[in-house]
């Protein structure tokens, strides 16, 4: 069996399909990926690698808001990005953001995502630029300051899009459970 790239969006999965793709995703986070995590990767569209051990390599892409210099943009925001431990630097992972970064061109202003320390790097050869400005979200009490997420925010601007201009202000999320960006 040869490995087999898969584009769905969350309805199309299976639960035997979604329980793989979970259970790779905290394997490959060393249990350090909870139900709020795996919350944020669901909604919208998947691309995962099986191979002939199973799900090899995942990502997802979900529609997120982000208010920057007084206008709402529809962001593509990159979410529950891995590969399995044993087909790591093989090239998967940019399988993955191949997929998904043809969803942002096609339906999103930008794309957006945080990323590890360990994954900066794919995404930087990628074209993906750090954001330079603030970082903030909408919370239920008003707008939170994001400072401890300004060192690992990427964007990636859309096909003949430019990305917004750090110098014009901050980032505004929308909120969510669990890590805000």
């Amino acid at each position: 069996m040869t490995d087999s790239l898969h584009t769905s969006h969350t309805y199309e999965l299976a639960p035997d399909t979604l329980g793989a793709i979970r259970t790779m995703l905290d394997a490959a986070f060393h249990g350090d990926f909870g139900d709020e995590d795996w919350d944020h990767g669901l909604g919208g569209i998947h691309a995962y690698v099986r191979d002939e051990r199973g799900i090899a390599a995942h990502g997802s892409v979900i529609m997120r808001r982000v208010v920057h210099a007084g206008r709402a943009y529809r962001v593509g925001y990159v979410e529950a990005v891995a590969v399995r431990a044993d087909r790591r630097r093989r090239g998967l992972g940019g399988r993955v953001m191949a997929a998904l970064e043809e969803v942002i061109d096609g339906a999103y202003a930008f794309g957006a995502l945080s990323a590890s320390d360990d994954g900066a790097e794919l995404y930087r050869a990628r074209g993906w630029q750090l954001w330079n400005g603030p970082l903030q979200a909408f919370g239920p009490g008003g707008v939170v300051p994001l400072p401890d997420e300004e060192d690992s925010t990427y964007l990636r601007p859309s096909r003949g899009r430019t990305l917004p201009a750090a110098d014009q202000g901050a980032l505004l999320f929308d909120w969510r459970d669990g890590d805000l960006l």
